[in-house]
């Protein structure tokens, strides 16, 4: 069965059955009809991912891996902040008249830095270090720009990739590894979704500095479940689990800007039934 759905399980029980409410508190998030939001929450999750093992991907619902990758690259590849870049709907929430989010994600990764090697972004700098430096113990983004935040639409969820490098006893290649840091996530929304992105982009970085994807870490702040979603959560985790879908990537891309959704491949990819109209707060 797949280890993802393994550890869904074990999060989703454990924030279920030992977690702490946050109802009749001041909180921030609220339902369309207006009503707060409230959460069972736990703090301090941490998922352990070994992606030499299988791909990540939960199968007691499907997670649409290709659609995930055009977010990913739409902060990551392209670096922008502005709806219109990106063949979703997802942040239109966020967006002013524009189609921008403000100085957030994408925006934040195109900035570019004065280091000794000169001018770069801050993904341009990973995938330097990668190739010319890769047992530093430095290599990481951030999203997290307190200088700015008063101008991003959303608050960076997922702030931060630390990046580390091992070699394994009689390997050829060299492993990269990443933590993920997450300082809010709706479990039932998000959780799957963001550790498949941040898989694929531990694949593309391994593939174009030629070194094997090893394990992701996420780590997760408050991870919480919506009052709203409780029965549905309970109802998703009580499903049948299904072996991992295998993804790979199009071993002909040598370079990071040149990877598109398509050269994302999932095959033998079986799920529960999709989840309907789930209740989102904003």
């Amino acid at each position: 069965m797949s280890a993802a759905d393994q550890i869904f399980v074990a999060m989703c029980k454990d924030i279920l059955e030992n977690g702490t409410s946050t109802e009749g508190e001041k909180v921030r998030p609220h339902w369309a009809d207006g009503s707060s939001a409230y959460t069972i929450k736990r703090f301090g999750v941490v998922n352990r991912y070994d992606l030499s093992k299988e791909f990540p991907a939960i199968t007691l619902r499907r997670t649409a891996i290709k659609t995930c990758t055009e977010e990913l690259l739409w902060i990551w590849q392209r670096k922008s902040n502005n709806i219109h870049d990106l063949n979703s709907t997802i942040w239109d929430e966020w967006a002013d008249e524009e189609g921008s989010i403000g100085k957030a994600y994408g925006y934040q990764l195109g900035v570019k830095h004065q280091y000794k090697e000169g001018m770069m972004d801050q993904v341009d700098r990973v995938l330097f270090d990668l190739k010319n430096n890769p047992f530093s113990r430095r290599i990481m983004t951030n999203l997290y720009v307190h200088q700015d935040l008063h101008e991003m639409n959303l608050y960076p969820c997922a702030y931060s990739m630390t990046f580390n490098v091992t070699h394994q006893k009689g390997d050829e290649k060299l492993t990269l590894n990443a933590v993920l840091n997450q300082r809010s996530q709706d479990v039932l929304t998000a959780n799957n979704w963001n550790v498949c992105q941040y898989a694929v982009l531990l694949m593309m970085f391994a593939q174009v500095c030629d070194m094997k994807a090893g394990e992701l870490l996420h780590v997760i702040a408050d991870a919480h479940i919506y009052d709203r979603h409780v029965p549905i959560v309970e109802e998703l985790i009580s499903r049948e689990q299904q072996p991992a879908p295998k993804v790979t990537l199009n071993p002909e891309v040598k370079d990071f800007y040149q990877f598109t959704p398509k050269d994302v491949r999932v095959e033998n990819y079986v799920t529960g039934e999709q989840i309907k109209d789930i209740p989102v707060a904003v």
